[in-house]
């Protein structure tokens, strides 16, 4: 996701197209008045937003464009929040299924070198393996010659390392889990307050005057579930798959460390 400096920049850079479209189209026609400069703007934005609508028809179809029209301005951060959650779980998905290895191939292949002190060549096997596991193999066996102790050592800081990794992620899907049904809630509480101005100004209760209202708050409610109730069940995987990782961890990191203890006391 971008930082912070850079939705800045994004935001600062897109404000000075638009100033400089305006001045552009201030010297190209210095006979039109300023109102209608603005409107034109505004113009050219319906166009780009109505072009905006047809390919969003093209893409998710009419029905879904239509309720999303119907459910009026709350819609526009859930849909956000949606775009912000399902790149959220594309990474994680790609991430997590990259750092996912057999480890007992690995440790079949390092434990014989490991046994004969070969710790450069385990080393070597290690570094030319993806995934967290093969990493922290990776580091520990760098400090092999040092004893058991430093490995050790090594062990807690690369492990601590490659769990803050993999602990990322988590944060914006637990955001928009809650935020969407939050923003759901607020359009509800906008459906009623227009569902009563319309009562209030009509003066009497018919299923009419209130309908636009009643769907509003339905409509949002209903978005906000639909957005935070798939990504509930992709942030549940995909803590099972970082506790399937650190298990992985904790076994590797164990094999090596015994077998290392078996080579000095063999010594």
């Amino acid at each position: 996701m971008l930082s912070r400096n850079k939705k800045s920049f994004i935001v600062l850079f897109m404000l000075l197209i638009m100033l400089g479209t305006l001045v552009a189209q201030e010297d190209v026609a210095p006979a039109v008045d300023e109102g209608q400069v603005v409107v034109e703007v505004f113009d050219d934005i319906d166009a780009n937003m109505g072009s905006l609508e047809l390919l969003a028809r093209k893409i998710v179809g009419s029905g879904l464009v239509d309720i999303f029209i119907q459910g009026g301005g709350t819609m526009w951060p859930i849909l956000i929040l949606a775009l912000w959650g399902l790149a959220t779980i594309i990474w994680k998905l790609v991430a997590l299924s990259y750092a996912k290895i057999n480890i007992n191939d690995l440790l079949d292949k390092i434990i014989p070198l490991v046994e004969k002190k070969n710790y450069k060549e385990a080393a070597k096997v290690c570094e030319e393996t993806r995934g967290p596991v093969a990493t922290i193999l990776h580091l520990s066996l760098l400090k092999a010659d040092l004893g058991v102790e430093a490995v050790e050592k090594a062990i807690e800081s690369a492990a601590a390392l490659e769990l803050s990794y993999l602990d990322k992620g988590f944060v914006p899907l637990s955001t928009v889990i809650t935020l969407a049904p939050m923003f759901g809630f607020y359009g509800t509480v906008v459906g009623m307050i227009v569902a009563f101005d319309a009562i209030a100004k009509a003066g009497e209760v018919e299923p009419t005057i209130v309908a636009s209202g009643i769907k509003i708050a339905l409509i949002t409610t209903a978005a906000g579930l639909a957005v935070a109730m798939p990504i509930q069940f992709f942030n549940n995987v995909f803590l099972s798959m970082v506790d399937g990782l650190v298990i992985d961890m904790q076994k590797a990191t164990e094999k090596l460390v015994e077998t290392l203890v078996k080579t000095k006391q063999g010594e």
